[in-house]
């Protein structure tokens, strides 16, 4: 499933998202994973280049994994495709 040191990315401001992903880091986590789908694939994007160029430039893109991901809505009984992004960062 997801692992401990992950970082979901959704509607709130980048920094709520960067400052999760430097306190990992401070607390001795050697990769960081940014998970977000949908339209939060560009803010964590900017999470990570901020936390790049900004505050950790020791901090490298690892690896990115693109993918899509099926939602299933209740109500209207039908499946709707969803893009997904995965960054994983380490020191």
């Amino acid at each position: 499933m997801s692992r401990p040191n992950t970082v979901f990315v959704g509607r709130k401001p980048v920094l709520n998202y960067v400052l999760a992903c430097i306190t990992l880091f401070r607390g001795d986590a050697e990769e960081v994973v940014v998970k977000a789908r949908g339209r939060a694939i560009s803010r964590a994007v900017d999470v990570v280049e901020v936390i790049r160029n900004r505050f950790m430039p020791d901090v490298k893109v690892k690896e990115i994994k693109i993918g899509t991901e099926e939602i299933t809505s209740e109500e209207e009984n039908r499946t709707t495709n969803v893009s997904t992004i995965e960054i994983v960062l380490t020191r």
